[in-house]
């Protein structure tokens, strides 16, 4: 059973699908343009501590994404 959540609630080593955005607004199209879209698989890395940057795998490249960005995107594990 799949649940929707947010990549800042992933685990460390955790695959999930981006299936779309919380905040429809200047931060989606950011987003997009670094290849996170919809349908894409990503990989939790690590997280830091203190709601600090988080690091996933998408494709075949690292990315950071601030705390308040990975919250915005939903994800299905």
């Amino acid at each position: 059973m799949s649940e929707q959540v947010t990549i800042a609630s992933l685990e460390t080593g955790e695959i999930a699908t981006i299936e779309g955005y919380l905040n429809e607004q200047i931060s989606q199209s950011r987003l997009v343009e670094m290849g996170l879209l919809p349908g894409t698989p990503v990989r939790m890395i690590k997280k830091t501590p203190l709601n600090g940057p988080v690091e996933i795998k998408v494709r075949d490249f690292y990315l950071s994404l601030r705390m308040r960005d990975a919250l915005n995107i939903l994800v299905k594990k």
